[in-house]
C-alpha cells in the first residue's frame, strides 16, 4: 500500500520544486552597488570625454639612430636632464678604428700636397729658365713645350693632392659625426619617465616597442581628451573644463585650454598599445594644469567634462549653455 502512493508523491514533490525554482529564477538580479561613485558633470550641458595625462612636451620615445650594444647608461628613471645631456652610449670601437684610419689618410694626403708643391716649384723654375733664354737657337721649341707641359702637370697634381686632403678631412668629419650619433642625448629639458635599456643590451635603431627610453617635460602636465566626432560641433575652446581622476571623483582639477589638434583620428582604448581596437573617430583637445594642484602621474586616465552648447529641437537653433561653476 505504501508503494502505491510513493510515485505520485515523488512526482508532486518534483513539480513543486521545479515551480519554486522557476519562480525564484525569474526575480531580477539586484544591481551591485558601484565600488566608487562615478564623476558627475558640473555643467548643465556638457561634452564628456576620456582623457589621459601626458607631459607638456608629449611623451618622447627616445631611440638610437644607429644600432649597437649599449656600453653605458648615463641616466636613470626620475632624473631631470637638460637638453643635449647624454642619456646612453652605444659601442663606438669600430667607428674609432675607422677614424684612426681616416686620420692617417689625412696625414698621407697632406704629405702628398707637400710633394706636389715641390714638383710645381721645380717645374716652374725649369720653365722660367727656358723662357729666359733669349737666343732661340740655344733651346729647341720641343724642349720649351715639354717644360711648359711639365709645369701644367705639376699644378694639376697639386690640385689633385689638395682635393685628396679635403676628401680626407671630410671623411674624418663624417666619422666624428657618426661617433657623436652613437651618444644618444636628450632632445629637450625633461625628466626620464621610463628606461628600457641597460648596459650590454642591443639597441635596435628605428621604431622600437617598447621604446628604449621615454622622456617628458613635467613642469606642466597636459590632458589629452578624446571628443567624439558627433560632439565635435559642440566643442568650444573658450568654455571651461574640469577633470576628475578616474576612480575617485574627490580628486578634480580645473583645466586650461592648451590647443586642439584639428584632425579627427581613430579612437584608441588608452592602453598605449599600437594595435588597439578602433571604436570610433575623435577630435583630440589638449588641456593643461599645474602638477602641484593634483598628485597624478603620466599615463593616468581622467574623466573630463567640457561645458558645451545646447541644441534646442523646438527652435532648431543652437544656444549657449548657461555658465556653471566648476565645483
Amino acid at each position: 500500500m505504501k508503494f502505491r502512493y510513493l510515485l505520485p508523491i515523488l512526482a508532486l514533490t518534483g513539480f513543486l520544486f521545479a515551480a519554486y525554482k522557476v519562480f525564484t529564477g525569474n526575480k531580477p538580479v539586484p544591481v551591485a552597488p558601484a565600488v566608487v561613485e562615478p564623476a558627475s558633470a558640473p555643467f548643465k550641458s556638457f561634452i564628456a570625454g576620456s582623457g589621459i595625462i601626458e607631459s607638456k612636451s608629449q611623451n618622447i620615445a627616445i631611440g638610437t639612430p644607429l644600432s649597437g650594444i649599449v656600453v653605458s647608461v648615463a641616466a636613470k628613471v626620475g632624473d631631470k636632464v637638460k637638453k643635449g645631456v647624454p642619456l646612453f652610449y652605444v659601442d663606438n670601437r669600430e667607428i674609432r678604428a675607422q677614424l684612426a684610419v681616416k686620420q692617417a689618410d689625412l696625414i698621407k694626403a697632406q704629405a702628398g700636397v707637400v710633394v706636389a708643391q715641390a714638383n710645381v716649384a721645380d717645374s716652374r723654375s725649369l720653365s722660367q729658365l727656358a723662357e729666359a733664354v733669349t737666343d732661340k737657337r740655344a733651346i729647341s721649341r720641343e724642349e720649351l713645350l715639354k717644360r711648359r707641359n711639365a709645369l701644367a702637370i705639376a699644378k694639376a697634381n697639386l690640385a689633385s693632392a689638395s682635393a685628396t686632403v679635403q676628401q680626407a678631412q671630410a671623411a674624418i668629419v663624417d666619422r666624428q659625426a657618426t661617433l657623436d650619433r652613437l651618444i644618444v642625448r636628450a632632445p629637450v629639458d625633461g625628466e626620464v619617465l621610463q628606461m628600457n635599456i641597460r648596459p650590454g643590451e642591443f639597441a635596435q635603431a628605428g621604431d622600437v616597442n617598447p621604446p628604449l627610453l621615454v622622456l617628458g617635460n613635467l613642469d606642466q602636465l597636459h590632458v589629452r581628451v578624446d571628443i567624439d566626432e558627433n560632439d565635435a560641433w559642440r566643442f568650444n575652446k573658450k568654455n571651461p573644463a574640469v577633470a576628475y581622476l578616474r576612480g575617485n571623483r574627490a580628486f578634480k582639477v580645473n583645466l586650461s585650454f592648451a590647443y586642439v589638434e584639428p584632425f579627427v583620428v581613430p579612437k584608441k582604448s588608452l592602453t598605449g598599445d599600437s594595435t588597439e581596437r578602433v571604436d570610433t573617430r575623435v577630435l583630440q583637445a589638449l588641456y593643461s594644469f599645474n602638477p602641484s594642484q593634483l598628485t597624478v602621474y603620466v599615463g593616468q586616465q581622467m574623466d573630463v567634462f567640457i561645458e558645451a552648447q545646447d541644441y534646442s529641437p523646438e527652435s532648431d537653433t543652437v544656444k549657449a549653455a548657461p555658465t556653471a561653476g566648476a565645483s
